[in-house]
């Protein structure tokens, strides 16, 4: 963590320009076309894709076995966390957001949000956590990371984002309505203070749920239009499959279909498509998460 915070450290140093901000540097290279892309469609939910795909369980059960035979709690959730992390280290783009009609990237540092219940019931609370990690980060990093965070929710419920949506909470509606307004206006600008990014969870990197836990087919989340996410990733429940291999015997096969909502404007469509073609070679051979990357793009 330490080591994180000395990259944030190292980017704050080099964000002296004028027009970056305090969670992203100005990307100043874009073309005409994806500049006025952001004047045109200048909203998120506006500028939204849709996509879905399948994985195939059955290389990533085998590792999930593995692992827990070695005593680590790995998940798809932590999986799927840690191949985005490592996507971004050869994708650099993927990091980037929209934030005034201008583009942004967060240059040494991915921020991962998700949402959590205390316990499986209706009527317990929900929450959104957020971790933040170096783009070299391993599979172990993002167990460990995510692990503590969720288990220190859930023996102390009432974290930072919960006490702030309190305070909120107990505001008239009207004036917590311009409340709002002067936040949107703030971070339209860049004048959001880092502290409040940082607790927000409306702005990262990258934004995953579980509808697994649920029993139930990915959803396609929508993008906020608030904060800056521009990638929003939901998976479903697994399901089999009977197929014939090529000698015509019957093969049982297991599977999750996992959802994506993009913000197009970050980068295009066939850097989107060589990104899940990368994401899911990656899943195919996890063991690969469990050392850093030879090599992290800029």
């Amino acid at each position: 963590y330490g080591e994180i915070m000395g990259n944030q450290q190292t980017a704050q140093r080099r964000k002296r320009r004028f027009g970056d901000r305090s969670d992203g540097r100005r990307v100043r290279t874009r073309g005409p076309m994806e500049v006025v892309a952001a004047y045109i469609m200048k909203t998120r939910v506006g500028a939204s894709n849709y996509i879905k795909d399948t994985l195939d369980m059955n290389p990533i059960e085998g590792y999930i076995r593995q692992k827990r035979k070695e005593g680590k709690d790995i998940s798809l959730m932590h999986l799927i966390i840690a191949a985005y992390v490592r996507l971004v280290a050869q994708r650099p783009a993927l990091n980037r957001f929209i934030a005034g009609q201008k583009t942004y990237t967060r240059d040494d540092y991915v921020e991962i949000v998700l949402t959590i219940k205390k316990e499986m019931r209706l009527e317990a609370p929900d929450t959104v956590v957020k971790i933040t990690v170096g783009k070299d980060t391993t599979i172990f990093d993002i167990e460990n990371q995510l692990n503590q965070v969720i288990a220190d929710y859930r023996d102390n419920p009432g974290g930072s984002f919960d006490k702030t949506a309190g305070i909120l909470k107990k505001i008239p509606g009207v004036l917590l309505k311009f409340v709002v307004w002067v936040l949107n206006f703030m971070d339209y600008f860049g004048w959001l203070p880092r502290a409040l990014t940082k607790l927000s969870p409306f702005h990262g990197s990258f934004f995953i749920t579980s509808m697994g836990s649920l029993g139930i087919p990915p959803i396609y989340h929508h993008l906020y239009d608030f904060g800056n996410v521009p990638l929003f990733c939901s998976f479903g429940a697994k399901y089999k499959c009977w197929e014939l291999d090529a000698q015509g015997n019957a093969q049982e096969h297991h599977y999750v279909d996992i959802t994506f909502v993009t913000d197009e404007r970050i980068c295009d469509g066939f850097y989107f498509a060589s990104s899940l073609r990368l994401l899911k070679a990656l899943l195919r051979r996890p063991e690969l998460l469990e050392v850093p990357p030879e090599e992290v793009l800029e």
